[in-house]
C-alpha cells in the first residue's frame, strides 16, 4: 500500500484564504491537548498563552522588540523562497548582522559621533548580506544544497560569536563574564516612545521594509523575475532572466535583512554582545514567513503572532511551570498545521495497493492496440 498525493485541477480560494486561521485553531486544540498531557490545565495554559501578555502596556512594548526580527527576517526568507531558494541560516546571518555592526562601539568605543548608529546599521546590513552570499556562490558555483550549507553556516556564526565575546571583545572592566562592552549613547537604537516602554525603532524599520518589500513584489519588474523564476525557471530563462543573480539577489537581500535584524536588537534591546543574542529568531522567522501564505504584509500579522507566542511561553514558564522546550513544540505544531492545511488545499491523498500500481504499469508498458493480459 501507497499514500501518495495527487495535485487538485483545482483548489478552494476560500480555503486557500483561511488555511492560517484553520492552522492557528488546530495548533491551539493540539496545544490544549499537550498541555493536558503535562498535568497543566489547558484553559490556563492557553490563557497565559495568547491572552496575559496583551493586559499591560509593556507587555505591548515586549511584544513589538520582539516582532521585530520575526518580521524582518520573515520579509527576506519569503522573497528567498518565492524565487525556490531555500535559506535555512538566517539565523546566521542574523548573528553576523549584529557582529558586524557592532564593530565600531566594541573595537572604537571612543568613536563617538552622531553618525555612528546610522553607520552601524549599514554595516550590520553589509555583514549579514555577505554572509547570506556564501550559500549562494556555493549553490551558483559548485551546484551545493542550499540548505545543507545555509544551515551549517548557522553553527559556524554562532562559535565565531562566542570565541569573540569570551575572547579579543570581552569586557575588560566586566569581571570576566563573556560579554563584550555595554554600547555608548551614540550605539544605541532609541526607543519608539522613550517614557512608556522600551520597543525601539527596529519595529518601524520592520513595518517600512515590509511595505517596500510588498510594493516590490507586487508592482515591479524585480518582483515579476522572482515570481517567474521561482515558478518556472525555464520560463525564465525564455524570458531573459538570469538564475544566478536571482540566487545572489534573494540570498544577499534576506541577509542583509537578517543583518539588519541582529544589529537593531543587539543596539535596540540588548546593548551589547553575549554568547547568545538570539532565542532562534533565525528558524521562527521561517514558520513566520509561511504563516503570511509569503506576502510581506502577511508576515507583519505572523510575526505579531509569534511574538506573542514568545512572551506566552516566558509567561507559562512562570505562571505553570513548563519548560522553555514546551513553547518551541508550540511554535513546531504550528509551523507543521500551516505547511498540511496548505497542502491538503493544493492535492488530494490517494491510496494504491501494490497490485493497483503493477497493473497500471503493465498497462502502459502494453504496444499500441493490445489490450494488457487480465484486462479484456
Amino acid at each position: 500500500m501507497r499514500i501518495e498525493l495527487v495535485k487538485r485541477p483545482q483548489h478552494s480560494a476560500l480555503f486557500s484564504a483561511v488555511s492560517p486561521f484553520i492552522a492557528l485553531g488546530l495548533t491551539v486544540i493540539a496545544g490544549a491537548i499537550m498541555f493536558s498531557l503535562l498535568g497543566k490545565n489547558p484553559v490556563d495554559a492557553l490563557y497565559y498563552y495568547f491572552i496575559d501578555p496583551l493586559r499591560e502596556t509593556w507587555s505591548l512594548h515586549e511584544l513589538a522588540v520582539k516582532a521585530a526580527p520575526l518580521i524582518l527576517i520573515g520579509v527576506g526568507l519569503s522573497v528567498c523562497y518565492l524565487s525556490n531558494n531555500w535559506n535555512i541560516g538566517a539565523e546566521g546571518q542574523f548573528i553576523i548582522g549584529a557582529v558586524a555592526g557592532s564593530i565600531l562601539p566594541i573595537v572604537f568605543p571612543d568613536f563617538q559621533f552622531w553618525f555612528v548608529l546610522p553607520l552601524m546599521l549599514v554595516m550590520g546590513i553589509a555583514g549579514g548580506a555577505a554572509y547570506g552570499a556564501i550559500p549562494a556562490l556555493l549553490k551558483v558555483r559548485f551546484n551545493t544544497n542550499e540548505i545543507l550549507s545555509s544551515l551549517m553556516l548557522v553553527y559556524v556564526a554562532q562559535l565565531f560569536l562566542d570565541w569573540l565575546v569570551r575572547g579579543p571583545w570581552r569586557n575588560p572592566e566586566g569581571y570576566n563574564f563573556p560579554e563584550t562592552r555595554n554600547f555608548h549613547d551614540y550605539a544605541v537604537l532609541p526607543e519608539i516612545w522613550s517614557a512608556s516602554g522600551r520597543a525601539h525603532w527596529g519595529f518601524v524599520f520592520a513595518l517600512v521594509v515590509a511595505v517596500a518589500v510588498w510594493f516590490v513584489m507586487a508592482r515591479t519588474l524585480k518582483g515579476f523575475e522572482v515570481k517567474v523564476i521561482g515558478q518556472s525557471p525555464r520560463a525564465g530563462r525564455f524570458a531573459g532572466f538570469s538564475h544566478g543573480r536571482m540566487v545572489f539577489f534573494a540570498f544577499m537581500l534576506a541577509g542583509g535583512l537578517a543583518g539588519l535584524a541582529g544589529i537593531s536588537e543587539v543596539s535596540g534591546a540588548i546593548g551589547q554582545l553575549r554568547p547568545s543574542i538570539s532565542p532562534g529568531y533565525g528558524f521562527t522567522a521561517i514558520i513566520v514567513a509561511f504563516l503570511g501564505r509569503l506576502n510581506p504584509l502577511g508576515i507583519v500579522a505572523a510575526g505579531l503572532v509569534l511574538a506573542l507566542s514568545y512572551l506566552g511561553g516566558e509567561a507559562a514558564q512562570i505562571s505553570i511551570g513548563v519548560s522553555d522546550k514546551v513553547a518551541r513544540a508550540f511554535q513546531g505544531m504550528l509551523l507543521f498545521f500551516v505547511l498540511a492545511s496548505d497542502t491538503l488545499i493544493h492535492y488530494r491523498i490517494r491510496i494504491t495497493s501494490g497490485r493497483a500500481r503493477a497493473a497500471g504499469g503493465r498497462a502502459q508498458a502494453a504496444p499500441a492496440g493490445e489490450v494488457p493480459h487480465g484486462h479484456a
